[in-house]
């Protein structure tokens, strides 16, 4: 079960476009929802960076004006028209408290072919969900923008660490393979960045992070997710030197796989992107320089 696809929060769409193709990313065009009624622009706006295994999404609330974003009508009986502007506009305040907290990663998605047997596990152990829900979702494609269906439940919140859950693409997906500058081919890994598990309660208290029972819950979360590497905050200088969680529990990097890391590299420096080495010799964008997600590139295998 690895990775779907990660949520990247941020403020201005447009400039997180501009920074992502510096990345060597190529961006699709950002899109908001349109719905009958409802005339001015809400909810958020979203942009993919489609890869051959998973996708990266660029997420902002919509002030009104929603600049450069292509508008995508919904199609919704006029019975589920409330309900459906009404979970917009509540996805659309969690997404505004998330910037609040932090500009950066709060959205973990994980693939699966089989969503209601996730959903039958999850509840057999417990972990509430909202249940399986039946979207439309917007794919580029070799013949343009296409809706297609997707399956999909969230793990019940608010969690810290912001929104989890499982999706289920449908069995026709024609989502385009995109070529990148920068050679990245696939969403391989996030890093969840979580207290120390030893750490006392006042200490915890005393540097504005959760305590050791936050970062075990965090732990059973994740328990059997592939792409997910749990990080202690004592050790996340060893893997990601020079960075510093936002807050925690939080996702603090993402890994996309590249057909060949020299290549990225010498790309990278000639578009004057800051670079450094992990712990374990591979190359990543500082958070800082990445707005608020430091980004990890890996040698394919």
């Amino acid at each position: 079960m690895g990775l779907h696809h990660v949520g990247h929060v941020i403020g201005d769409m447009e400039g997180a476009a501009r920074r992502y193709r510096q990345l060597g990313f190529t961006v699709a065009p950002p899109a908001y929802p349109v719905v009958p009624g409802v005339e001015r622009p809400f909810g958020v706006a979203n942009a993919h960076i489609y890869l051959a295994d998973g996708f990266v999404e660029l997420v902002a609330v919509l002030d009104g004006t929603p600049g450069e974003a292509r508008p995508i009508p919904l199609r919704v009986p006029d019975d589920k028209l409330p309900g459906l502007v009404a979970a917009i506009r509540a996805a659309s305040a969690a997404i505004a408290g998330f910037l609040e907290r932090f500009q950066g990663l709060h959205i973990v998605i994980a693939g699966t072919s089989d969503l209601d047997a996730v959903a039958a596990r999850l509840s057999a152990d417990g972990v509430g969900h909202g249940g399986v829900h039946a979207i439309q979702r917007p794919v580029e494609t070799a013949a343009g923008t296409a809706m297609e269906p997707a399956r999909y439940l969230e793990i019940s919140g608010p969690l810290p660490e912001g929104r989890i859950g499982f999706a289920e693409n449908g069995p026709d997906s024609a989502a385009l393979t995109v070529e990148h500058a920068n050679g990245a081919t696939a969403l391989v890994e996030c890093v969840l960045c979580v207290a120390d598990q030893n750490a006392g309660q006042n200490a915890g208290q005393d540097a504005g992070q959760d305590t050791g029972e936050e970062a075990a819950a965090a732990r059973r979360r994740y328990d059997g997710w592939a792409g997910v590497r749990i990080v202690p905050a004592s050790a996340l200088p060893g893997l990601l030197p020079g960075e510093r969680p936002p807050a925690l529990p939080a996702f603090v990097a993402y890994a996309v796989s590249v057909r060949d890391l020299a290549a990225t590299e010498r790309f990278l420096r000639g578009n004057d992107v800051p670079l450094a080495t992990t712990g374990t010799g591979e190359i990543f964008v500082p958070a800082e320089a990445a707005l608020g997600a430091a980004i990890i590139f890996r040698q394919e295998s």
